[in-house]
């Protein structure tokens, strides 16, 4: 398996990554214990989950994710066989949220504690926070970082400006310098981050872990109409792709995808891993058949001329 070097870190991690935001949603513990394991022997390790999954889930309080991973680390026993990912900062609870020196002391315990660990290998901004000085959050990561409970950190959802400001300030004050940035990212969500946020992290020697990689699951080519889309967990994500612009990006991965006898996705995939300013593109899956097809999307490697064909038909318009 081929490792890739986060930024400018310590870490190395295969060309994607497992999103576990649907454990504890639309996938169980038995289904994500499963789904892990199987993650596991196609020789993948990279997990990015997050402390806010799954609260939008009727009846949840969060952390559901964290804590159907941290069971089956210690039913396992192969933390040291995981490059593990969390994220703080969405509201868990009134008052419980941020980038504050004072509630990131609070979340990363908590996080440790559902995920039953003592470190976490990139701990994330799951967004930016205004409302906190740069250097207070920066400084706090530092206090992490020295105690041995973060390996290396990491942004999410950040704008251009304010990622370029927090790494001037790492440099400047000598504090823990962001390796990483999780933007929304897939061949039909290209505006908002090909430009000032991709230039600057090429630029810095950022890792790219993009989610939404397959957009909710649009470029698997399986929802053809509003139709299909109807009743689905991850429906609503779709609709705004279920136009011409979309069907035509479709209609390209599944032309290049008979040349690679591959499934649009795989190829959706291996567009994103074949982007030199991206590291491992973030997908979720809920079935043992998604896991090996997502394995699989890392072997493709795309010629000139399929890249510029899905190029052309997914431009941002």
């Amino acid at each position: 398996m081929e490792k890739r070097r986060l930024g400018q870190s310590s870490l190395e991690v295969p060309p994607i990554t497992l999103g576990c935001n649907v454990f504890g949603w639309t996938a169980d513990e038995k289904t994500s214990f499963a789904l892990l394991d199987a993650w596991l022997a196609a020789g993948f390790n990279f997990l990015d989950t997050a402390d806010v999954y799954a609260r939008w889930v009727k009846g949840s309080t969060g952390g559901d994710s964290e804590t159907i991973i941290g069971k089956w680390l210690k039913a396992r026993g192969n933390r040291d066989k995981i490059v593990l990912a969390t994220k703080l900062v969405i509201e868990m609870a009134p008052g419980k949220k941020g980038l504050s020196r004072a509630y990131m002391q609070t979340a990363v315990e908590d996080s440790l504690r559902r995920l039953q660990t003592d470190y976490i290998d990139l701990y994330q901004s799951h967004r930016d926070d205004p409302d906190t000085p740069i250097e207070e959050t920066l400084s706090a990561y530092s206090d992490l970082i020295k105690a041995g409970k973060v390996r290396e950190i990491g942004a999410s959802n950040f704008s251009a400006d304010r990622l370029a400001e927090s790494l001037k300030i790492s440099t400047d004050k000598g504090l823990p310098r962001y390796q990483s940035l999780q933007p929304q990212y897939s061949l039909v969500e290209r505006a908002g981050f090909e430009g000032p946020l991709e230039d600057l992290c090429l630029k810095e020697k950022l890792g790219v872990i993009g989610y939404y990689s397959l957009a909710s699951g649009f470029l698997t080519g399986k929802y053809k109409s509003r139709a299909d889309a109807e009743g689905r967990a991850r429906g609503k994500g779709v609709e705004t792709y279920l136009n011409d612009y979309g069907f035509g990006v479709i209609k390209a991965l599944e032309e290049v995808a008979a040349r690679y006898e591959a499934k649009p996705g795989q190829v959706a995939m291996a567009w994103l891993i074949a982007r030199p300013s991206v590291t491992a593109p973030i997908a979720s899956v809920t079935t043992l058949e998604q896991v090996a097809e997502l394995a699989e999307a890392a072997e493709i490697e795309l010629d000139a001329d399929s890249i510029a064909k899905i190029d052309a038909a997914s431009k941002p318009r």
